[in-house]
């Protein structure tokens, strides 16, 4: 019965992404499953009214309750994508595709408050805000800034990467500056010099732009500095996220 759920999830998150490119058709969802694709999961999805369908059959989108349903996954997905290639600099999409199926929202927003509340997965796609974002936006008055506006000689901690670019999240991924971590400013002029996890780096304009930074520690002390990267702590938030997975 769980594994029948999941696929219903997979079906639900398939819509959100056609939303966010603005395909409607049963057509493009049959591309987008592939060869997973089976018409019944949609009638099912249909009768307990999570999607709609238009244009006698031929078009289907997520009704009300759907994108909320969809909304939670594609959350809870990639908030796992930024976990895994943020802390464990590992491969996220298969870790992610796991986690996605967990009910327990307070993780996902543990996890989203320990990232610094991330815009976008590694991917570049948008991440759905979550009542621990909405909370933190109350409290906060242009608490992230970009890179470029720091003071030189400034110290701040990196708040998350504004990027659609995989080859620059991962070439940024190893040079260390990721969310969570200590960065400080050096020089602007030629290029912008930073020191980050002990090293200094050299960045272009485009790339320091895309750096988005705490201008005021008062409103983000993050839980990363307990996060050292040695094999036990991983282990442990694997396991962490393993139990709260199956607990979900």
């Amino acid at each position: 019965m769980a594994n029948n759920w999941h696929t219903k999830e997979e079906y639900l998150e398939r819509l959100w992404e056609m939303k966010e490119k603005g395909q409607v058709s049963v057509h493009d969802l049959e591309e987008a499953m592939a060869s997973d694709f089976d018409r019944k999961f949609i009638e099912e999805l249909s009768m307990e009214g999570l999607v709609v369908f238009t244009d006698e059959e031929r078009n289907i989108a997520l009704s009300v309750d759907g994108e909320s349903q969809a909304r939670r996954i594609i959350r809870a997905h990639r908030i796992g994508e930024r976990l895994l290639f943020d802390v464990f600099g590992e491969e996220f999409e298969k870790g992610a595709c796991e986690f996605e199926h967990t009910k327990t929202v307070e993780l996902v927003d543990g996890i989203c408050t320990l990232l610094g509340h991330p815009r976008n997965c590694p991917h570049g796609t948008p991440i759905p805000e979550g009542d621990c974002c909405l909370r933190l936006a109350k409290t906060t008055n242009n608490a992230v800034i970009p890179l470029i506006e720091m003071a030189i000689g400034e110290s701040t901690r990196v708040a998350y990467i504004e990027s659609r670019d995989d080859h620059r999240m991962h070439r940024l991924n190893g040079l260390q500056i990721r969310p969570g971590v200590v960065i400080r400013l050096h020089q602007r002029y030629p290029c912008y010099v930073v020191e980050c996890e002990g090293g200094n780096i050299a960045l272009d304009d485009d790339i320091a732009a895309s750096i988005r930074v705490w201008s005021n520690q008062s409103h983000y002390q993050p839980r990363q500095k307990h996060l050292k990267t040695n094999q036990n702590v991983r282990n442990r938030w694997r396991e962490f996220l393993r139990i709260g997975h199956r607990s979900g």
